[in-house]
């Protein structure tokens, strides 16, 4: 498919002085496409140019459209020396190529330099004209839709998920080779950002390329990463899932939404017939009467491409092998049998979406992951990354063997990371086994009896949590009593899972955000005996961490886990763990029962005394936490739910040799589950993390947060949002590290910096922290580095705020003094900004406050909210919604990779104001690239990496960020009422999105 691409240059504004002489610039413009450029003239003598140049028109194929950007390059004219470097712009032509996305991209850019920052701004305008091309054995993939977002986007339904994609291409990094030890700094990080652009938009066609062979269009939940491996290369790796989407276009489509984001999900974007035809796989393209189907056809690596295997699994199971029914015993076998041989005949689904429509899961198995332990060698053949790709072969296949011994023949909610040190690379992958609804699959060869025997044994609220195994061969010793809600089937006393809360799931009280947080130092070693002691201390950290968050879990007094992840970093001699999730307490899971300490006590009075007040501490802390959380099941179903007791259970308890019949009465905190779970207290390390499990404070009243879009517990939400980011950088001692000082000092960090957030976020007293997303590196030796990102939503709450804000208040005398933190708010601007407050840990800040004026550039009263309009601030959200607003497009993913690097550290503030300034400037570009797309929001924004390099003692600094997101068209609701009530809806169409407008 051939296609033209047409470019203009308008004018530029705000430039820098290049001229000392004259204090102006001569300023021109370079403009590339793969191997063709073109120029404007010399506009003499000015900070603002007006170039308003001739359409500059480059004929290509459409692979070159996916792969190349567009290089826009403002120079500097000189007449005796080289022409001067101002800055550049790089446009993705991408978004163009969708059928349904905009027509034009048209805006003002910054210019940016990898030294100075930003240095002005710059009009283009940019238009593509394609040709059709039906050629069966073409190399691009336009056409195909890609969405950040780990849900089924807003305005569309599914039709098909086909399944896992995945792709990963290498090259060699620009940074390490010998050219660059000749060459500038601002050269080596141009090639290398260059580089990355155009492996970026390879990697993001053959997915496409993928995707169409499996006969579908569109990508949900993509997920690209960077693995900088240094001297050996640079691997740029995607996975996400194929779908076949159908754009919704009902009248419904403008009705307002409920403000409450939970109801908002319950609208299920799946398309379903009311007599679905499971035997049916429906024709390849969307039809809007077409029953929806779900094909996990098998997981497109670069093995099978070339396969013409059966697309379709359907493991003919209805109910978790090791459901508790009263009927059908040798019916399950037979469902067993079923599912078994349908595991071995075909491929293995993963999905890299968080949610589902209620029904979609059947049952949830728990989380499964695998790590593995790599040296990294040099990438002889970019070509050819095989070795890359069996390392994740492996991984899947390890991942795949936990989920069938689950009983599961299904990964949701499944995601692959990296952590890179010298020549030692951990590959992790981790996700939660499911059993997936028969009704939803493709070929369905399920018999009508057993569907609605499915129906029948899944009560709406607890069906996800039976087991999916066999309670006789359980793959692990668990404790399993009988669902509180149906009473007909067992389920865990725990449940852990990397997805979002099931929008049907019955919860009692609030959630709130749990972390588990670790560090192992380890000697410094060379290639193999580094691989090999990071490998000796893998399993006892993740037995540590999950440990951690069962004890949290327990001082909760909660019973259930969502959206965990784990992250595992490896330093030159350290290795830390940090994993976060959200903490509820699921009605069909039995009431947690305390915690109670034991161990071997030595003949010491005082010792006995200790132990004593840490046991009525732990209780106390979790009947405080039963309050603030609002855990107060019914008494009915306590009594109903009740398990019974077990002697072999109750016989496993350690307890301590000083223990009365007292404490063992103050222990039973909860009416329905009797048994503890026990801290054995052995030795100096057991005893400190108690002390770390105590030391956990609570969040200030009227504050929650969560990792989960959603707060479970909270509805009344408002569309008053503020999205934030925060680095802390500190440095460590290298004098008397051990393991507790290591723990202390990272728990402080984490601790210090929610504190902080919370401080600066107090005016937004009652709100959530949601998406809170932590992530942790060790760049350097001893330095370690935690980058936050997360949305602050207020909700409707009757209380009064006086004592909330005086309690938030205290905060600042407890917050860290480290002068190298960052936090900043510039993502929410408006018209009324909060003064600054002065905050001993944090050299730059910049607040500002988010209010609902923030869209007032946008609103315009006197003419409908479409997208022509004056954009006033383009909001930016790492949610996949926008409280109090419908979605009417996509227009786009927004896939960005920026170096930035100084030789003046110290002049610029330091590493605050350096990272301050970076990722503001970051923010600029993001929101500028979204308004010349004719979008007003970024949605599933997410910062995926952000690696920072220090060298104080030559004041310079290096840092890289890669961030992405999903860019959009929304209109508030009252908006949309107005639009309803004062115009017809047919008459926005054509200026507002171009087409149809729907949610």
């Amino acid at each position: 498919m051939p296609g033209k691409l047409k470019v203009k240059i308008v004018a530029g504004r705000h430039l820098p002085v290049m001229d000392r002489a004259s204090d102006l610039t001569d300023a021109f413009v370079e403009v590339k496409f793969g191997n063709t450029t073109f120029k404007t003239d010399v506009y003499l003598k000015s900070l603002n140019p007006q170039w308003n140049s001739e359409w500059f028109k480059f004929e290509v194929d459409d692979e070159d459209l996916q792969d190349e950007p567009l290089q826009i390059t403002v120079l500097d004219h000189d007449t005796y020396s080289a022409n001067d470097a101002i800055g550049k712009v790089y446009i993705d032509i991408d978004p163009l190529l969708y059928s349904e996305a905009a027509t034009v991209i048209s805006g003002w850019f910054p210019i940016y330099d990898t030294i100075h920052g930003i240095r002005g701004e710059i009009n283009v305008v940019v238009k593509v004209d394609l040709f059709n091309d039906l050629n069966r054995f073409r190399q691009s993939s336009c056409g195909v839709k890609f969405f950040c977002t780990t849900s089924i986007p807003k305005c569309y339904r599914a039709v098909i998920i086909h399944g896992f994609v995945e792709e990963l291409v290498v090259n060699e990094d620009p940074e390490y080779q010998w050219i660059d030890r000749i060459r500038t700094p601002r050269a080596s990080n141009e090639a290398r950002q260059r580089l990355i652009s155009l492996m970026s938009g390879e990697l993001q066609r053959k997915i496409g390329l993928k995707v169409l062979e499996m006969r579908g269009n569109a990508v949900v939940g993509y997920l690209q990463c960077f693995d900088l491996e240094g001297e050996s290369g640079l691997v740029v790796r995607a996975i996400g899932t194929a779908c076949t989407l159908d754009k919704l276009s009902s009248p419904a489509a403008f009705l307002p939404a409920c403000n409450s984001p939970s109801k908002e999900m319950k609208e299920i974007p799946f398309n379903e017939d009311p007599n679905p035809n499971t035997h049916s796989s429906g024709p390849s393209t969307p039809l809007k009467n077409q029953t929806y189907s779900f094909s996990p056809s098998k997981s497109y690596s670069r093995q099978s491409s070339s396969s013409d295997t059966d697309l379709s699994l359907t493991p003919k199971t209805g109910m978790g092998s090791g459901s508790a029914g009263k009927e059908g015993g040798p019916f399950k076998a037979l469902l067993r049998q079923q599912t078994q041989s349908a595991l071995e005949q075909r491929e293995f689904p993963f999905f890299t979406l968080t949610a589902f429509p209620p029904g979609f899961l059947v049952h949830v198995g728990g989380v499964v992951s695998a790590r593995s332990v790599k040296l990294l060698d040099r990438i002889h053949n970019p070509d050819e990354p095989e070795t890359r790709d069996a390392w994740w072969a492996e991984i899947r296949q390890e991942i795949k063997s936990h989920a069938k011994a689950l009983g599961c023949h299904a990964v949701v909610g499944y995601s692959e990371s990296t952590s890179i040190c010298e020549e030692v690379c951990i590959l992790s992958a981790s996700g939660t086994a499911a059993v997936l609804n028969p009704r939803f699959l493709q070929d369905g060869t399920v018999e009508g009896c057993l569907e609605q025997r499915l129906e029948e044994n899944l009560p709406v609220g607890c069906g996800f949590c039976h087991i999916p195994y066999d309670e006789l061969n359980m793959p692990f010793p668990a404790h399993l009593t009988y669902c509180n809600n149906c009473r007909k089937q067992k389920v865990p006393d725990v449940l852990f899972t990397t997805i979002d809360l099931p929008v049907d799931a019955t919860v009692i009280g609030k959630g709130c955000l749990i972390q588990a947080r670790l560090c192992r130092l380890k000697k410094k070693a060379q290639a193999e005996a580094n691989a090999t002691a990071i490998s000796n201390l893998l399993p006892f950290m993740e037995y540590e961490v999950h440990t951690q968050l069962m004890n949290k879990l327990k001082l909760k007094a909660m019973n259930a886990l969502f959206g965990l992840r784990i992250q595992i970093t490896v330093g030159e001699n350290m290795l830390m763990g940090l994993a976060s999730a959200t903490g509820v307490y699921l009605a069909a899971l039995p009431t947690p029962g305390g915690i109670q300490i034991a161990g071997k006590t030595p003949n010491d009075g005082s010792y006995e005394q200790h132990i004593s007040h840490m046991q009525k501490k732990i209780n106390d802390t979790i009947a405080k936490n039963k309050e603030l959380y609002e855990i107060n099941p019914p008494i009915s179903e306590e009594i109903i739910g009740s398990p019974i007791p077990e002697p072999r259970q109750r016989s496993r308890l350690l307890r301590s040799q000083s223990e009365s019949s007292d404490e063992v009465t103050e222990l039973d905190l909860s009416h329905g589950k009797k048994d503890a779970f026990v801290l054995e207290i052995d030795d100096t390390d057991a005893m400190e993390d108690v002390h770390s499990l105590l030391t956990d404070v609570p969040p200030p009243s009227g504050f929650y947060s969560c990792n989960t879009e959603i707060m479970p517990g909270i509805n009344n939400w408002t569309s008053e949002i503020q999205m934030f980011t925060s680095v802390r950088v500190i440095r460590l001692s290298s004098l008397n590290l051990t393991n507790q000082a290591l723990n202390k000092n990272f728990n402080d960090l984490c601790e210090n910096l929610l504190k902080s957030l919370y401080f600066k976020l107090r005016s937004m007293i009652p709100c959530c922290l949601c998406h809170v997303n932590f992530t942790v590196s060790l760049p350097e030796d001893e330095l370690i580095q935690v980058t936050v990102t997360a949305v602050a939503i207020t909700f409707d709450k009757n209380q009064a705020l006086q004592t909330t804000k005086t309690h938030a208040e205290k905060l600042l005398q407890r917050a860290s003094t480290d002068n190298e933190e960052l936090l900043q708010f510039p993502l929410e601007l408006c018209s009324d900004s909060l003064p600054s407050h002065p905050f001993p840990s944090a050299k730059a800040v910049t607040v500002e406050k988010a209010s609902p004026m923030g869209e007032g550039n946008f609103r315009n009263r006197s003419a409908p909210p479409c997208a022509n309009s004056t954009v006033g601030v383009v909001k930016m959200t790492p949610l996949s919604f926008i409280p109090g607003a419908k979605i009417t497009k996509y227009l786009g993913i927004i896939n960005m990779f920026f170096i930035r690097e100084t030789t003046s550290l110290r002049e610029e503030g330091g590493v605050s104001g350096f990272l301050h300034a970076f990722i503001a400037e970051v923010f600029a570009m993001v929101r500028a690239h979204v308004a010349a797309l004719g979008g007003n929001a970024v949605v599933s924004y997410i910062m995926k990496q952000c690696v920072f390099m220090e060298n104080p003692n030559k004041n310079q600094a290096q840092c890289l960020i890669n961030v992405s997101g999903d860019a959009v068209v929304f209109v508030r609701e009252s908006e949309l009422e107005v639009v309803s009530t004062q115009q017809p809806a047919a008459s926005c169409q054509p200026s507002c999105t171009g087409g149809e407008v729907t949610t």
